[in-house]
């Protein structure tokens, strides 16, 4: 699977990216992820890519062309053995739908995920109208930019991938609460000590009363986080 991320601020992305499961990843040759910059697509000498808003208001918004020249250049130039690559546009924005892990599963089934990460006051609404297959939000709040929401869904996609994951059972895990040594821990509450212990199930060594809790204390989906409404099919 290829990412390529389309933002104006490329190095946010270098430690992320050289790091522990997706540089391992990369390293192994299960995924490719490719950063470029917008303003590689900009037509004028300053490297422009944005501008007042019609209709007045604060701010600057990203403009559709280089946006467009981006992705219409990353879609030509990806190599594929398909002859119909399967690709996803993905604009992140926080008027876009949740992410949860049921799109996760969805996505991962595609070749090619180009990601254009928004700034300023946002992005030109014809991009999400017209060259975007999707706009995704990852929660309820604003962030600077969509660089934070791409990380998301790299890491997110990228452990569904057969090899990323060393253990399998750790590959789409909602967790249950984890305890380990040592099994008595003390604190100062004021004047006195208080004792903080693992549910005495954990050291029984009895594995399906183990397995019992364990799934009784597992943070499960709901079914409306299930439900994965998309704009288009690609």
């Amino acid at each position: 699977m290829i990412f390529d991320i389309i933002t104006i601020f490329p190095k946010i992305f270098d430690g992320f990216l050289t790091e522990s499961l997706l540089a391992r990843a990369q390293k192994k040759g299960l995924i490719k992820i490719r950063v470029h910059n917008l303003r590689d697509w900009a037509k004028n000498k300053h490297r422009t890519v944005d501008d007042k808003p019609f209709g007045g208001g604060p701010g600057m918004v990203l403009k559709i062309e280089p946006i467009y020249k981006a992705v219409q250049y990353l879609k030509s130039k990806f190599k594929s053995q398909n002859l119909k690559p399967r690709r996803r546009v993905i604009l992140f924005s926080p008027r876009g739908k949740k992410f949860t892990q049921a799109d996760a599963k969805r996505l991962v089934k595609y070749d090619q995920l180009i990601l254009i990460c928004g700034r300023y006051e946002g992005v030109d609404e014809r991009v999400a109208e017209f060259l975007a297959d999707e706009v995704i939000s990852i929660g309820d709040y604003v962030l600077s930019g969509g660089e934070i929401p791409a990380m998301v869904i790299l890491e997110t996609i990228s452990r569904l991938i057969p090899g990323v994951v060393s253990k399998k059972e750790s590959v789409e895990k909602f967790d249950f609460p984890q305890y380990t040594r040592p099994e008595v821990f003390e604190i100062k509450e004021g004047k006195k000590n208080k004792k903080l212990t693992v549910p005495k199930i954990l050291l029984s060594g009895n594995h399906q009363k183990i397995a019992e809790w364990r799934k009784s204390h597992t943070r499960q989906l709901t079914s409306k986080e299930q439900k994965s409404p998309v704009k288009k099919e690609g």
